[in-house]
């Protein structure tokens, strides 16, 4: 029963690829779906590829252990601050900018917006090392559910993800993509929710696990009764950091950004809004609040032994077949979608970023096209051998470079792109500043760890820090470096001047 509704689920993915080859003719399709992408495809869209396996298995479970039921306020600050904030900040902006400056990708972006093929090349660099390893990642804690479900080797795991994965985005592009990530977003709303229900069901409902967990202590944390039912749990200055880099991370993200430049237009914003914080308040919420009462299974998990990722299938394996077929699938989707969504952003930035102009001059769209096919095979192909590598050998140099990676590429591009939406001022030394101190930072982190005071040790503090210091560096650094040029910048803030028709409601700041 479990293989066939596996086997039906890739059929549906596949054959939506082949559907949309239609879409996926030029570049403008292939990218971005010809900007042609309605509300409820983009916020799934955007929700998919923000929450993976990484989440649900990693995160979910080792935030939970940490920080008991508080690690709910992750997913909270997710559908807040990642979802609702970073649509309505950057959402309506970047759609429009975006269009105006023709650009595809946020590379494409800085180029255009600051007049620098230098800067273009630098986010490109950037987001080509910082990636990869990403996106394996994406692998990670598959392995577990797939022995735990149909006892099959995490290579042939691997490589079923890997190849279905590239046959779907190769074929349909970012359309396929899309059509794909609402499917699998419907999945993971009713997976994540039946999950939570039948895993609290199994230790008596929720005030009776609630309350076992409220009796657990853990005098290597700490010595307060109840600390791990608590409203901010043991370590609240670290959880905020957690908050911090998975919800603010958001905004500096290629994959995540781009989103903004597919949609359909300004007005798809508002419904894509609602729908997008909806989304992350079930699946984020609702996965960390999961996680929250890994504690109760604690006579069934070794940490020392099996790592943070053995907690959440520990947790699940006691359910019926039915549930973790459910489980498996809802675990492949959020991979699989944060997968696709990864090699588009990938292979598009090496093509238009760095490839063309630089290396293959007048690249017409069917080229850059198939060029973008050819590099999805290769982005998937070395993510999946990274993630082999990673789970043969316990190589962890390559884990170490997965943590940092979000906080490189956010702490790069987050405030430059955020103020270059709203400030004439942004100077392009403020970009470069901002890029360097970042991806220095996070490399430092992974190179010379002990070297750093002790709250920045961790990655995820040492991410949240890079992104909230680049806010205070590029106003800083454009109040003391040459000004951008005025045409420029004028040009591009066109974008904002244009007449828009749109209904008289609207207008009147009238929902109805």
């Amino acid at each position: 029963m479990k293989s066939i509704i596996l086997i039906l689920y890739f059929a549906v993915l596949i054959g939506i690829g082949l559907y949309c080859r239609k879409h996926a003719t030029d570049v403008d399709g292939f990218v971005l779906g010809g900007r042609s992408v309605g509300p409820w495809l983009t916020a799934f869209a955007y929700g998919t590829s923000y929450f993976s396996a990484v989440v649900f298995v990693g995160y979910a479970g080792q935030f939970g252990w940490r920080y008991g039921i508080a690690a709910t306020w992750a997913g909270i600050g997710n559908a807040l601050i990642g979802s609702l904030m970073a649509w309505f900040i950057l959402g309506r902006r970047t759609r429009i900018m975006s269009q105006h400056l023709d650009s595809a990708t946020m590379p494409q972006f800085f180029g255009k917006r600051f007049g620098s093929s230098a800067l273009k090349i630098g986010a490109s660099i950037i987001i080509f090392i910082f990636m990869i390893p990403y996106t394996a990642s994406l692998y990670n804690g598959l392995s577990r559910l797939f022995g735990m479900a149909f006892d099959i080797d995490y290579s042939v795991c691997v490589m079923v993800m890997a190849v279905l994965t590239a046959i779907y985005v190769i074929a349909g592009g970012y359309m396929a993509t899309a059509i794909n990530d609402f499917i699998q977003g419907i999945i993971m709303l009713i997976g994540i929710s039946a999950v939570i229900a039948a895993v609290l069901e199994s230790k008596g409902g929720f005030m009776a696990s609630l309350d076992g967990l409220a009796r657990i202590t853990d005098e290597t944390v700490t010595t307060t009764p109840g600390i791990f039912a608590s409203f901010f749990g043991p370590d609240p200055l670290n959880l905020l950091f957690v908050v911090i880099l998975t919800s603010l991370g958001t905004w500096g993200l290629p994959q995540m950004v781009q989103k903004f430049y597919a949609i359909k237009n300004e007005q798809a914003i508002q419904k894509g809004t609602i729908i997008s914080t909806m989304f992350a308040f079930v699946v984020a919420g609702g996965c960390y609040f999961l996680g929250g009462f890994g504690r109760l299974f604690s006579d069934q998990i070794d940490i020392k032994a099996n790592g943070f990722d053995s907690i959440i299938p520990t947790m699940l394996s006691g359910l019926s077949d039915a549930m973790i077929a459910l489980i498996v699938i809802l675990v492949l989707s959020a991979s699989m979608s944060t997968l696709s969504s990864l090699v588009i952003a990938s292979s598009s930035t090496l093509t238009i970023d760095l490839i063309k102009d630089n290396l293959i001059k007048n690249m017409s769209d069917a080229k850059q096209v198939f060029l973008m096919r050819i590099l999805i095979v290769v982005f998937i192909a070395i993510s999946a051998v990274l993630a082999l590598i990673q789970y043969k050998s316990s190589v962890n140099f390559i884990a170490q470079l997965m943590g940092i990676s979000w906080g490189a590429m956010a702490g790069s591009f987050l405030a430059p792109f955020m103020y270059s939406l709203y400030s004439k001022k942004v100077t392009t030394a403020a970009c470069w500043v901002c890029f360097i101190f970042s991806s220095v930072l996070m490399t430092a982190n992974m190179l010379i760890r002990p070297a750093f005071p002790v709250i920045m040790q961790s990655p995820i503090n040492a991410g949240a820090i890079a992104m909230l210091a680049g806010l205070i560096i590029v106003p800083i650094v454009s109040a003391f470096t040459s000004k951008p040029d005025k045409m420029l910048v004028e040009h591009a803030f066109a974008a904002y001047d244009r007449t828009a028709v749109v209904p008289q409601s609207i207008a009147l700041g009238r929902k109805d």
